[in-house]
């Protein structure tokens, strides 16, 4: 049988922790990526508490380039294995502003870490997970404006990572390279990314974890797909 081992970025909270819980919970091995070791080791413990098998953490820091390097380096080295990348981890930016005050640092901060950042790490372990015949899942919002939320560094990031997986998608069929890209648009949860917020119609880490985890088992394949989980709901 095909070891099932799973590299989740920004899993030591927030909707990445949910993942790597259900992931595990349903047989995979979990490696944690996050930016702090103290947090890291927190979300481990609770992990193994519930009796996943996680075999360690990664520091991936998405805003630094060089050290994606070293830990794409780590992960051939340690974990030959991989064979899916959930690429998670991301920063908000300024959501408290409209396009118009919002400042061009911020711009700049949100796309080198939920663009280049996850680009740069997405490229460096493509090799390997091409040769585990494997997958990448970004969790993502839809590039699609929407009227009822749409802070402009955020979205615009996300955007750009929707055109890297749609681009990359067609590239490994044309190319047959044996890794599976798509996305994924968990739809309204409470995180710490929208400060807890708790309206009608959200989910919780663990619905969305469970959920997301019952995607990936679910045998069929998803090439260039842009899926909601729960999507939203529109007023007339």
């Amino acid at each position: 049988m095909k070891e099932k081992t799973v590299l989740v970025t920004g899993a030591n909270k927030g909707i990445g922790f949910g993942i790597a819980k259900h992931l595990g919970l349903s047989g995979w091995k979990v490696i944690v990526g996050a930016r702090d070791k103290q947090r890291a080791e927190k979300a481990i413990d609770e992990l193994k508490t519930v009796g996943i098998d996680v075999l360690g953490w990664v520091n991936i820091e998405l805003k630094d380039l060089n050290g994606i390097k070293l830990a794409a380096n780590e992960i051939n080295e340690k974990y030959p294995e991989l064979s899916l990348l959930v690429n998670n981890a991301g920063i908000s930016g300024d959501m408290s502003v409209d396009s118009e005050h919002t400042e061009i640092s911020v711009i700049r901060e949100t796309l080198d870490v939920n663009f280049i950042g996850t680009f740069a790490l997405t490229k460096a372990l493509i090799p390997l997970i091409a040769k585990n015949q494997g997958r990448i899942v970004n969790v993502t919002v839809p590039s699609e404006i929407s009227p009822y939320w749409h802070p402009l560094a955020y979205v615009a990031s996300k955007a750009a990572q929707n055109a890297m997986m749609g681009v990359m998608a067609i590239e490994f069929q044309q190319a047959g390279t044996p890794v599976e890209i798509f996305s994924v648009h968990p739809g309204p949860t409470t995180t710490d990314l929208n400060g807890n917020m708790a309206l009608d119609g959200f989910h919780d880490i663990e619905t969305v974890g469970q959920k997301f985890t019952e995607l990936i088992n679910d045998g069929q394949h998803h090439q260039s797909e842009f899926i909601e989980l729960y999507p939203i709901v529109r007023e007339d």
